[in-house]
């Protein structure tokens, strides 16, 4: 069995090795090969009988010039690059790996909150640029402190990583309440649903961790940031799409929204012009909620298994069946 890895340097930049996808078969790995539509995806799949993919598109043009083509494995839950609808007309299966990284993303959305309202690492740069040898005071900082407990944290999504988050949030003496279309048992334990309006009118913190549907595209937009408390903060490590964001970065610029942090944004890599890059009080890091060691070595273990069971005929974790 031929096995190609188009884009694996994200997944396995060195740390961690491609031994359970070799034990499978003849695999090639490249690092990178084009995040657009692109001949070159298909020149590099040749004759192989499995595509593995993290963020390179695969196109009904691409596998209309890949015959041998018989599965696509994304080294991801999201699974939007595929053509996964023509895929399924080729009786091609498209896996993915959808549980993986729930304590990280809960982690580092908390830590993007925690960085927003106690400035860690803005006053680390400070002290180390000299700022404090030379106060004369013993103490000083530059932003408002913003104290966590008490306060209401609306979560947009409450799924596998939204409990999560809210477990934790809840252990810090937060209020959380939470907006999400299908209500759960799970996500009783560890908030009060309420409609979008409500969540939108009480939370000081709203974070958005649901999945990139029609409904939820744009769903922070200037109509739905008035109806926001003056000063609210917005936490986005989940899809950049869910967010309008010249309408964001208007409400940062105006006050109306007091912060963000951001993981995502709607082209990655970022665009120059976006408007967030120049926003006030608004932090950007580059997609890497996911990218533990530990959660990397999850998604290379799954989709090992994912490629396994489809060799033996019974493909688990496939999205377009």
């Amino acid at each position: 069995m031929k096995i190609v890895v188009l884009d694996g340097y994200t997944e396995n930049p060195g740390d961690i090795s491609w031994v359970p996808l070799e034990a499978l078969g003849d695999v090639t790995v490249y690092d990178r090969t084009s995040y657009t539509e692109s001949p070159l995806i298909a020149e590099r799949i040749g004759d192989a009988q499995i595509a593995v993919i993290n963020k390179t598109p695969i196109s009904r043009e691409t596998m209309d010039r890949c015959p041998n083509l018989q599965a696509i494995a994304v080294l991801a839950t999201g699974y939007n690059v595929v053509d996964y609808g023509y895929a399924k007309e080729k009786g091609i299966p498209v896996m993915n790996v959808p549980v993986y990284g729930t304590d990280n993303v809960s982690q580092y959305a908390v830590g993007l909150l925690l960085e927003i309202c106690s400035h860690i690492g803005y006053h680390d740069a400070s002290v180390k640029k000299g700022d404090w040898q030379s106060n004369v005071d013993w103490c000083y900082w530059h932003y408002p402190l913003i104290e966590v407990s008490g306060k209401t944290a609306g979560i947009i999504g409450l799924g596998r990583i939204g409990v999560n988050t809210g477990k934790i949030l809840k252990a810090m003496n937060m209020n959380v309440i939470a907006y999400d279309s299908y209500p759960s048992e799970a996500g009783r334990q560890v908030a009060e649903y309420v409609e979008l309006d409500e969540l939108l009118e009480k939370s000081d913190f709203i974070f958005l961790h649901c999945p990139l549907f029609p409904s939820t595209e744009g769903i922070i937009n200037r109509d739905n940031i008035a109806k926001m408390k003056d000063g609210v903060v917005i936490v986005n490590n989940s899809r950049g799409q869910l967010v309008v964001e010249q309408d964001l970065a208007d409400a940062l610029n105006s006050g109306k929204v007091a912060a963000a942090a951001l993981d995502v944004v709607s082209t990655e890599p970022i665009r120059a012009d976006n408007p967030l890059l120049s926003a006030k009080n608004c932090i950007i890091t580059p997609h890497i909620s996911w990218a533990t060691k530990d959660a990397r070595q999850r998604i290379m273990n799954t989709t090992a298994e994912n490629i396994r069971a489809f060799m033996d005929g019974a493909a688990t974790n496939v999205v377009n069946q």
